[in-house]
């Protein structure tokens, strides 16, 4: 028997753990994934590629990660993120290493489409971890705080890329961050936990409700149906593939990818050629757009539980319809207006980023349920990754051939149609099952 004072503690310590450890680990994946955007210039530059060229080593990442979403997701379920996310971080390092030696637009695309499918063992594995270990009353802020980490990962890596582009050549800024990221998987290793059952605590649901009733909790318990263990991939499969809600939030996800992706693949490029901007100076002023998207991650999960009690659909058609406007009024703004354009791309990145990651995060563990979230996630963000894939090579393909204002104007399309899709949601709260 344990005191409950004494399971409160434990819990309370455990979930800092868990959550710190998720949250450096999935920034840190970011270092061997943005860098290339930054890279971009410099690697046109040298081998005389097009858009288009590039678009398509952009879209093979994309392919390969929509495709790993879609295997990983259900496996993380099966497998747990501990050891899952271990690999990936080494092959995902070891690729970037490999990548910093290719000399042709063919090794670029086959290693950086690889590297995708190994990013794609991140995500959903840790979304299913999150379910393990917070209810759905916190989820939102849970979201908010954990979606922070890839616009910190972002910022992180987009300045350690500029400066080695500028100082070493743009090799060196994939054989460093790999070289940065692989000791995060030793890390992620020895500090992750599954779930409470892992270290001979309750699950989440017995722990919530011995909670509200303020009774003694026993730390054994007999159900092993509340223990977590996999309920088998028809379980998985009807949760997202036989789910209609998933699927409206996986297409509106497509949609947003447009802008969310191909906007911070190709920005940068934008800010070099038609802002006139110089290689270090984009890494420094494009940082503003992953640290507003923090902020917006954060006040997107915050509004979701307080003001909309936990509807997640009417905080994301928001800022959906927002993100298309910011991207419209960014695209009017000159590059001799330093202040202007940062502001601009703050505002873009705030409102998709808030909308993104209530998507991909608190959305699968609701939906899916602690049980399959890493299901769920993995559906939704593959979904993400195909709009990902059109966004990458299909805005190389429209500046080259239209000019740079089709392209707003298609990031733009993608947002707006987002957010008419997760109206359908508005008023949709999940039902409170089995499983939180």
């Amino acid at each position: 028997m344990m005191q409950k004072g004494e399971l409160e503690r434990l819990f309370s310590y455990w979930r800092r753990r868990i959550f710190l450890t998720l949250w450096v680990t999935y920034g840190c994946f970011y270092l061997c994934r943005v860098n290339m955007s930054i890279a971009l210039p410099s690697i046109m530059k040298e081998f005389d590629y097009s858009r288009t060229d590039m678009g398509a080593v952009g879209s093979a990442f994309f392919i390969a990660y929509a495709i790993g979403q879609f295997i990983n997701g259900q496996l993380g379920d099966k497998f747990g993120a501990r050891k899952f996310v271990t690999f990936g971080i080494v092959a995902s390092s070891l690729l970037n290493i490999i990548f910093g030696f290719t000399t042709t637009l063919l090794a670029m695309s086959i290693i950086w489409g690889v590297n995708g499918y190994f990013q794609a063992m991140g995500w959903s594995p840790s979304v299913k971890t999150l379910a393990n270990w917070f209810p759905q009353r916190k989820r939102g802020r849970i979201s908010g705080l954990y979606g922070s980490s890839f616009q910190a990962g972002s910022v992180v890596s987009w300045l350690l890329a500029g400066w080695l582009c500028v100082h070493y050549g743009w090799r060196y800024a994939f054989w460093v961050p790999a070289v940065l990221f692989l000791p995060c998987g030793l890390h992620f290793y020895f500090r992750c936990r599954n779930s409470p059952e892992e270290i001979g605590l309750p699950s989440i649901e017995q722990y919530e409700r011995q909670k509200e009733k303020g009774t003694r909790t026993n730390s054994t318990f007999e159900s092993n149906s509340e223990k977590d263990e996999h309920l088998g991939f028809a379980f998985t499969l009807k949760q997202t593939f036989g789910n209609p809600r998933v699927w409206c939030v996986g297409i509106a996800y497509l949609f947003l990818g447009f802008v969310s992706f191909g906007f911070l693949y190709w920005v940068p490029s934008y800010m070099f050629e038609v802002q006139k901007v110089t290689i270090s100076n984009v890494a420094l002023r494009a940082i503003v757009f992953p640290l507003a998207g923090s902020l917006g991650a954060l006040v997107a999960g915050w509004l979701s539980d307080k003001l909309f009690k936990s509807r997640r659909a009417p905080i994301i058609v928001l800022m959906s319809m927002l993100a298309g406007i910011f991207v419209l009024l960014y695209s009017r703004i000159p590059g001799t207006a330093p202040l202007s354009s940062m502001f601009g791309l703050g505002a873009v990145g705030f409102a998709t980023f808030g909308a993104h990651a209530t998507m991909v995060t608190s959305v699968p563990m609701d939906y899916g349920t602690r049980k399959a979230a890493s299901s769920a996630a993995g559906f939704i963000d593959a979904l993400g990754y195909v709009g990902a894939t059109v966004a990458g090579v299909g805005t190389g393909w429209l500046v080259d051939n239209y000019g740079w204002n089709y392209a707003f104007y298609f990031w733009a399309s993608g947002a707006f149609i987002a957010g008419i899709l997760m109206a359908f949601l508005w008023k949709y709260v999940p039902s409170k099952g089995r499983y939180m």
